[in-house]
């Protein structure tokens, strides 16, 4: 047997794992109240699978329709105290130049002057009320932070959502593999080593071609548990994440999660 052909056998690793997003995975909840409550769901407007753009509407909550009522009622009052100060404005200088000529008492004056402050006040409030409900209308609405898939619903329409939030959005344009190689085999595994992948159960047809970007420092429990009834679930392992090239990436990028078999060293 050549000698190169001896090494490679040698070299090559075999790894279960699984595919995940290259960039975040964002657990998207919604807003709490100051009591400590959720409001719940009136809209879903995605579904799993889903390609979303950042600042796109995923999830309306019941708090919007208050809220719009009580921004409606705001405005009519700023457009009605912005049109008495206007009044008040005119008057007022009216009022100064009767003054200054003698024509009414100063004490007459400053008690139009006194309203015109006590009117600007009241404008002023009620556009810092304003300012608050427009916050609060930001919050009446999901947005996405960030363009991605939606990976998961964990909340639908009608339900206050829990502690798993509304869905989960992950940044999927580039995807990795996140393998488990035992820690007996990491020894073999090195920066930028060739891997090929296929699913265990038909998810995508063919391989998967990439390679390793990363190698865990840290040995831990596996979690991704093989079909194998006989395999050893309480193994240790360490995590190696590998980029796939992009054209693979491209058509695995709404298979989040699913599992793959690793043969490192192709």
């Amino acid at each position: 047997m050549p000698e190169q052909t001896r090494v490679q056998r040698q070299e090559m690793v075999a790894a279960l794992g699984r595919l995940e997003p290259a960039g975040d995975i964002r657990v998207l909840a919604a807003p709490t109240s100051a009591m400590g409550g959720t409001p719940r769901i009136t809209e879903l407007l995605v579904a799993e699978g889903d390609r979303v753009a950042s600042g796109q509407i995923l999830a309306r909550f019941d708090t919007g329709p208050t809220q719009q009522a009580e921004r409606g009622v705001l405005v009519a009052r700023i457009g009605t105290l912005q049109r008495r100060l206007t009044v008040e404005n005119r008057e007022l200088e009216r009022y100064r130049s009767l003054a200054g000529v003698g024509a009414i008492a100063v004490d007459e004056l400053d008690r139009r002057s006194q309203d015109n402050l006590l009117l600007q006040g009241e404008l002023q409030e009620a556009k810092a009320e304003l300012a608050k409900i427009e916050a609060d209308l930001a919050n009446t609405e999901l947005r996405a932070p960030i363009a991605g898939t939606v990976l998961r619903i964990n909340a639908r329409v009608g339900e206050r959502p829990g502690d798993r939030g509304i869905l989960e959005l992950g940044a999927s344009d580039r995807m990795e593999a996140l393998l488990e190689v035992y820690e007996s085999d990491v020894a073999r595994v090195r920066p930028r080593m060739a891997v090929q992948l296929s699913s265990e159960n038909g998810g995508f047809t063919g391989t998967l071609r990439g390679r390793v970007i990363r190698i865990s420092p840290q040995v831990r429990q596996r979690q991704v548990l093989s079909t194998d009834p006989t395999g050893d679930a309480d193994a240790r392992i360490v995590e190696v994440r590998v980029s796939l090239e992009p054209d693979d990436a491209q058509r695995v990028r709404q298979l989040t999660g699913l599992k793959v078999i690793a043969r490192l060293g192709t």
